[in-house]
């Protein structure tokens, strides 16, 4: 599975989870740092990415359109690079079983 990581979390997250999540992308390096969410939806989509944000538009979105492409909404106030990495780790069967669910379109973190 792969993850687009929005321009509210840091692009060092894609080395450091690259063996869990290979082939994801963070928003900047993908030529998209300050484009519209739509922008960013219709890459998601035509890439086959999962979009992880801390904001609530793109679970806003999802709502509104449906899916793909799907959206890992991090719930969680200010934190390090570190607990986001944990985060995402201490749920990578869950992200895999929003992958994988056809009746799912987004997945909450805490």
């Amino acid at each position: 599975m792969k993850l687009l990581f929005d321009e509210n979390l840091t692009p060092k997250l894609v080395q450091r989870l690259a063996e869990t999540f290979p082939d994801s992308a963070h928003v900047d390096r993908v030529g998209l740092g300050s484009e519209q969410d739509d922008d960013i939806w219709k890459y998601a989509k035509i890439n086959k990415f999962t979009i992880v944000s801390k904001d609530s538009d793109f679970h806003e979105k999802s709502l509104l359109k449906g899916y793909p492409p799907k959206v890992v909404w991090i719930r969680r106030g200010n934190c390090s690079i570190k607990q986001i990495e944990e985060i995402l780790r201490s749920h990578v069967q869950d992200i895999e079983k929003l992958d994988a669910d056809n009746d799912k379109a987004f997945l909450i973190l805490y």
